[in-house]
């Protein structure tokens, strides 16, 4: 199995993107945990609830890799990793639970795609960081652990069906590798 996350700061069309690559590819994507999570309990949350919503997020992962394998598909796009549970944690609360931290020293993907913001924001009920200065901030951040790291990654910008191909040519380029 395969394992894509598409990562990024808010607004920045991840969950877009990922139903759009599996549509391409023919397979599924899980998506954010912590959306569903948030509309169900509310939008104010504490430090102990991003810990939930991380494993939470694992369990939804876990599941729809499982539910794909048994379907004979071998590639799965993810909304979300520990990656962004780190940032958000920290930018959040200036720490980050170990659990976190741990689960990204074990567990491997085979590709990020990381979305710029070149989207203009959207406002929602959960989006928090509508100021141009702090979605770059933002954006630098997730660079910069991608770039700390040794699994392959893509910046993915562009309009419209522009990003969609750049998402696609990073894609090909790990599957014909």
């Amino acid at each position: 199995m395969k394992k894509i996350v598409i990562i990024g700061p808010e607004s920045t069309g991840k969950s877009h993107l990922c139903a759009a690559l599996a549509a391409h590819y023919h397979t599924g994507w899980c998506p954010e945990y912590a959306r569903d999570y948030l509309l169900a309990n509310g939008k104010t949350y504490t430090y102990g609830q991003l810990l939930t919503i991380a494993r939470g997020q694992l369990a939804l992962e876990d599941q729809y890799s499982r539910q794909l394998q048994a379907n004979g598909k071998n590639l799965l796009f993810i909304d979300t990793d520990m990656y962004v549970m780190k940032v958000w944690c920290e930018f959040v609360f200036n720490k980050c639970h170990s659990f976190i931290l741990d689960t990204i020293a074990s567990r491997r993907y085979d590709l990020y795609l990381l979305c710029n913001t070149d989207l203009p924001w959207v406002k929602d009920e959960l989006r928090e960081y509508p100021d141009p200065e702090t979605r770059e901030e933002l954006f630098r951040i997730y660079r910069t652990l991608l770039i700390d790291q040794q699994t392959p990654w893509a910046e993915i910008r562009g309009q419209g069906t522009d990003r969609l191909e750049a998402a696609v040519k990073a894609v090909d380029q790990l599957l014909n590798s």
